[in-house]
């Protein structure tokens, strides 16, 4: 069985990613790809990963799981999404490094499920915006917890990556910047369910839909109907433009709100996140979608 592993980031529209994947629930089964209803499973599994820190996990566990999730269908892919795969957003930073119990867990993962073809789909996001949030979820906000040795500059994502790397080799990750996300929506989609490029999924607009005013969707909608042989590098061009006019400041605007950060701190952390996306896609075993 392929499992599809949706492990976040946090704050980066993974609940509404997962609503356009449960739009095309039917559609997927019909290809033996199953999208259970998130309740169905992420607090059988968290509850189950935070219990193999004490234990190992039982001969049977693998199948117990899949009978809640699947309840009792068939499948040969399941999409599972949870942004708490790696742990909550009040311990996500611990001394200076986002996600420090990914490894440990995604080894956990594949304890649980050895015979199975798992695959990481991990969106990541400037650490200038996602640390101030971060540090206001923290269960632990004093300096020593949550930066350790380490200041602002210094949070990596291909860090965090690389020790998923070292603990399952032999599972890919995807990995999307979530700046990039308007663009690449509905190639998302695609390749959590395993489709081809050209295929098309219901839902491959929802997030541009709530970023763009009514009038930029209706015009949008309209460009494409009259063009309907674009590639999907014409559409992601178009997409841009019409963002360019129609986007809705106040959903794409960032306010950054951590005590004694400058503007020339942020615009710093902006090039080394650049830089360690660079540094992600040299990872072997790691694909990266880009615009």
């Amino acid at each position: 069985m392929q499992l599809i592993l949706h492990t976040g980031a946090h704050f980066t529209e993974q609940e509404r990613l997962m609503k356009s994947l449960l739009r095309n629930k039917g559609e997927f089964g019909q290809r033996g790809i199953a999208v259970p209803g998130p309740n169905s499973y992420r607090g059988l599994i968290r509850d189950t990963l935070n219990a193999m820190h004490r234990t190992p996990a039982s001969a049977e566990a693998r199948e117990v799981l899949l009978d809640v999730i699947l309840d009792g269908s068939k499948a040969d892919r399941v999409i599972l999404s949870d942004p708490n795969f790696f742990r909550t957003p009040a311990t996500a930073v611990r001394k200076g490094q986002l996600y420090p119990a990914a490894a440990r867990r995604m080894r956990f993962m594949a304890e649980l499920f050895p015979d199975d073809d798992l695959e990481i789909f991990l969106a990541i996001r400037n650490p200038a915006a996602l640390l101030p949030i971060l540090h206001g979820k923290a269960d632990k906000k004093d300096p020593d917890a949550f930066w350790g040795p380490h200041d602002p500059l210094d949070v990596r994502w291909s860090e965090t990556i690389e020790d998923i790397k070292e603990a399952v080799p032999h599972v890919p990750i995807t990995i999307w910047c979530n700046e990039d996300m308007p663009l690449i929506w509905s190639q998302i989609i695609r390749e959590m369910a395993g489709f081809e490029p050209h295929e098309k999924v219901a839902g491959g607009f929802d997030l541009l839909a709530s970023i763009m005013s009514k009038e930029g969707m209706q015009r949008f909608r309209a460009y494409l109907d009259g063009h309907p042989d674009l590639t999907e590098i014409q559409k992601r061009r178009v997409i841009a433009a019409f963002l360019d006019k129609f986007a809705l400041e106040d959903e794409i605007e960032e306010e950054l709100d951590m005590e004694g950060w400058t503007e020339e701190l942020v615009n710093e952390m902006t090039d080394l996140y650049d830089e360690d996306v660079l540094a992600i896609q040299r990872i072997p075993g790691v694909s990266l979608i880009t615009p």
